[in-house]
């Protein structure tokens, strides 16, 4: 039953910042390029961030060299600005729709000038690269610009900075400035290459709602050594935070017409849940993917709680379910599926449609009989490394079956193991039945890769959430109803104000199904100045359009891309259906094109030029 409920906005709510930000530029000639400065600039603003790098190098050598600008940022942030400044003169990069950019460089194409400007690296990042030729003596700045709304993950606010300058800077720094609303709560920052000399580089000043981090080290600090001239610097460099927050988790914030609101609820105990693991053994999973599943599985097995029911699902050529029904995460039934998936072993072709209608089937079952616990919430988490194989191989006719029969009742959430896979397939299957797909990387930490993503779903805490805004007072809403809040997590919404009093703002409700019904008092809204409400609307407005295209019908897509298109031309985002036209002085390669890399693609998917 749905429960209104009044949303207290003095609440604090935690999100996960993923801003991993790498610096690099590469040397010519026994550092004949030298970078004379680096810095880097990020202001978080109630978790919309704004960074700014920016490069200084200069030719001493008394030949022409090739100066490279290599960063790396996240995944998830748009690029909004490009820029290199040679001998005075700027040469700006353009945001224009992918259509139009690639007339500009098809030119440059057919002279074989095609060199990647963004590509995936890691699991997390895009790197940005761009050379560009320096007579001797001359001096070239480059400024990169991008933006990400940070997400909660885990409970925890995540700064990682990526540094590696590969030669010693005379001026490198790096300013992070934090202002979150609801107060920080604690801050603290680690390095993997950090020393007692470095160490006295890095200052912290914090109040109740501010924070700013400053990494300035001098010459001899990033020196190896006093007799090597190599730097110290390469690793990563990282700020975990956390901020206050009230039972209730709510926090609405306006700047100039704009509203966000934040949702992330503390102490509601976590849901029971059903959960079906469908695990692919395969051949393709021979070896250490299917060790590494065992090793996961048995780990997770152990983390279900008393209260929740599950079963398991293997599959390669034929499914096979572990018991008949749904059983409870008793000792004994968890010690008896340990020793099933320690014995999974991996042969045959992938029949992913039969294994998926088989977990819907002993939901289905265990729904009838009456053998899950009311206001239970459940799920079915699928890992696979491969495409469909056996059975019904039309991805198009599975993805039509699962939806079919999950019918909007469970949540689907899919896993692919390493690069075989058709992750768009796995997207699509997963956001069609309100869950995610997320990519596994084969590496020694496979296991834990799976542990962390469960840890992700493993408490429920609310169920078909949706926030209602009075109509006289807000418009261009962004997504307002969720189907599932998992501890740690946190539900975002952000709109336009009418040109009326933002007081109206007062009357916000939200519904909610789960174990816990509270009765907050709603109080006033928080007003803040910092001009990036308008921004962080756009950039989850284009974020969740590009989402809903994954599941859309043709004439739907039609509609959704046009307006993602509208407001990544609008605000300046390099998004996948816009790219940057970068402009190099004459006599050098003319337009080269940086464009958003999509994780369903190909794994280092360069970008033309």
């Amino acid at each position: 039953m749905k429960v209104p409920a009044p949303v207290c906005t003095c609440g604090t709510v935690l999100t996960l910042l993923s801003l991993l930000v790498a610096f690099q530029t590469t040397t010519a000639q026994k550092n004949d390029i030298d970078i004379y400065s680096l810095t880097v600039d990020s202001k978080v603003s109630s978790r919309f961030a704004h960074t700014v790098v920016t490069s200084r190098v200069v030719n001493r050598a008394d030949t022409v060299q090739e100066a490279t600008f290599q960063m790396e940022l996240p995944q998830k942030a748009f690029i909004t600005n490009f820029s290199m400044i040679i001998e005075g003169v700027t040469y700006p990069g353009n945001i224009k729709e992918k259509a139009a950019a690639q007339e500009q460089y098809s030119t440059a194409v057919a002279r074989g000038e095609s060199a990647g400007l963004v590509k995936t690296t890691g699991r997390k990042m895009e790197q940005f690269q761009v050379s560009v030729s320096v007579a001797p003596g001359a001096k070239v700045t480059f400024e990169l610009v991008y933006e990400e709304l940070l997400q909660r993950q885990l409970g925890v606010y995540e700064l990682l900075l990526k540094v590696r300058p590969q030669q010693l800077v005379k001026h490198l720094q790096m300013d992070i400035h934090i202002f979150e609303p609801q107060g920080i709560s604690f801050l603290e920052t680690e390095s993997t290459f950090i020393t007692n000399e470095l160490a006295e580089a890095l200052t912290i000043v914090q109040n109740k709602t501010k924070a700013h981090i400053r990494f300035k080290p001098s010459l001899s600090q990033q020196q190896r050594s006093p007799e090597q001239q190599e730097t110290v610097l390469n690793g990563d460099f990282t700020v975990h935070y956390d901020v206050n927050r009230t039972h209730s988790g709510g926090s609405i914030q306006i700047e100039n017409g704009y509203f966000v609101h934040y949702f992330a609820p503390e102490g509601l105990p976590a849901i029971p849940k059903n959960v079906i693991f469908v695990i692919d053994k395969s051949g393709s999973m021979t070896g250490r993917k299917i060790q590494q599943t065992r090793e996961a599985l048995i780990k997770i097995l152990d983390d279900l709680s008393p209260y929740d029911k599950f079963n398991l699902v293997s599959f390669s050529g034929e499914a096979t379910q572990w018991k008949p029904l749904l059983v409870p995460a008793s000792v004994e039934n968890v010690k008896q599926a340990r020793s099933y998936a320690a014995s999974i072993k991996a042969q045959g072709g992938t029949n992913i449609n039969d294994a998926m209608l088989m977990a819907v089937r002993l939901l289905e079952s265990a729904t009838r009989e009456e053998l899950l616990s009311s206001g239970s919430v459940s799920l079915i988490i699928l890992l696979t490394d491969g495409d469909p194989t056996v059975g019904e191989t039309n991805p198009k006719k599975i993805q039509k079956n699962v939806q079919e029969a999950i019918s909007g009742q469970y949540s689907l959430f899919c896993l692919g193991f390493g690069f075989d896979v058709s992750y768009a397939f796995l997207e699509k299957l997963a956001l069609d039945n309100g869950g995610l797909a997320r990519r596994i990387y084969e590496d020694s930490d496979s296991a834990l890769q799976l542990q962390d993503f469960y840890q992700e779903v493993a408490n429920p805490l609310l169920t078909s959430v949706t926030f209602e805004y009075p109509k006289n007072t807000v418009e261009e809403v962004t997504q307002n109803n969720f189907r599932l809040l998992f501890k740690g997590s946190e539900m975002v919404v952000a709109g336009k104000l009418r040109e009326q009093s933002p007081d109206h703002m007062q009357n916000i409700t939200f519904q909610a199904e789960s174990s816990v019904a509270a009765e907050e008092e709603f109080q006033s809204p928080k007003y803040i100045f910092h001009n990036f409400m308008e921004r962080l609307w756009a950039y989850l407005t284009i974020q969740q359009l590009l989402e809903q295209m994954v599941s859309a019908s043709d004439a739907e897509k039609l509609a959704l891309k046009t307006r993602a298109l509208s407001l990544s031309l609008n605000y300046s985002f390099v998004t996948p259906l816009t790219s940057m036209v970068v402009t190099k002085p004459e006599g050098q390669e003319q337009s080269q094109v940086a464009e958003k890399p999509v994780e369903a693609e190909t794994k280092h998917r360069n970008v033309h030029s």
